[in-house]
């Protein structure tokens, strides 16, 4: 599904990623992790065409798509989550999951102010499949909510509800477990594994070492900018190097 070839970024004289390589098996669960810092949401924003590569390629089921604009990688079937929520909070909870699905629908500016017969079903069916996606992410009983009505944990999944509609084929999660609690954490492990059953591969930045370890099928280890270790969970949990970036030699 995704190849990353000789990866770097510079910024002046800061090296945030120095030559990573890795591949995403299509229908995996891939996990990066690293100590803050490690330049894990650098990487993540070199893929989802964020930033533009210093040098490197971004094989996108063999295309390079390095240097693409965001909206060019969507067309191709990526999408993400962002680390920080970035909801609509003056908007209702299914408007903000029908603006992931705006690729699909027709952005004629005089067939949408004329409101024509064709704008009406399309919205109609978008709206539909808004509200069955907030099912599928379990925020179900905010489909006539508005965003200001939800927990935090809720606007989470609310947000990977959005980046469901663009009905993507590869989707990239930035900490979706960041500042929740056990309980909403075990519902977002939850929702992680039932997306990537419904065929969509996903790869995962995250803190929480419990739900990566449970979740990924195979987690990359970022350390200032530079590949650590890569492997199986159970071969990175018992990776010395890696035990040694997170805990320090000594421990």
């Amino acid at each position: 599904m995704l190849t990353i070839q000789n990866l770097s970024k510079s910024f002046g004289g800061v090296k945030a990623v120095q030559d990573v390589s890795f591949s995403i098996r299509e229908g995996s669960i891939h996990s990066v992790i690293g100590p803050n810092g490690a330049g894990k949401t650098t990487l993540f924003n070199l893929i989802t065409g964020v930033y533009i590569p210093t040098s490197g390629k971004i094989l996108l089921r063999n295309e390079n798509v390095a240097g693409l604009t965001p909206d060019a990688l969507a067309r191709r079937g990526m999408s993400r989550t962002f680390q920080n929520l970035q909801i609509c909070m003056n908007m209702a909870a299914i408007d903000n999951v029908m603006v992931g699905a705006h690729l699909s629908l027709n952005q004629n500016m005089f067939a949408g102010m004329l409101r024509l017969p064709s704008v009406r079903k399309a919205d109609a069916r978008c709206r539909e499949e808004a509200a069955r996606l907030m099912e599928f992410v379990g925020v179900g009983q905010y489909v006539d909510a508005d965003a200001t009505q939800m927990s935090y944990g809720a606007l989470k999944r609310l947000e990977i509800a959005r980046a469901l509609a663009a009905r993507p084929k590869l989707l990239l999660l930035d900490e979706p477990a960041a500042g929740l609690n056990h309980t909403e954490t075990g519902e977002i492990e939850a929702l992680i594994r039932k997306v990537a059953q419904s065929g969509v591969t996903v790869v995962l930045v995250e803190h929480d070492m419990k739900l990566v370890m449970n979740l990924s099928d195979h987690i990359l280890v970022l350390d200032y900018g530079k590949t650590l270790a890569e492997g199986t969970a159970a071969e990175v949990r018992a990776n010395p190097d890696v035990v040694a970036a997170y805990l320090g030699a000594a421990a």
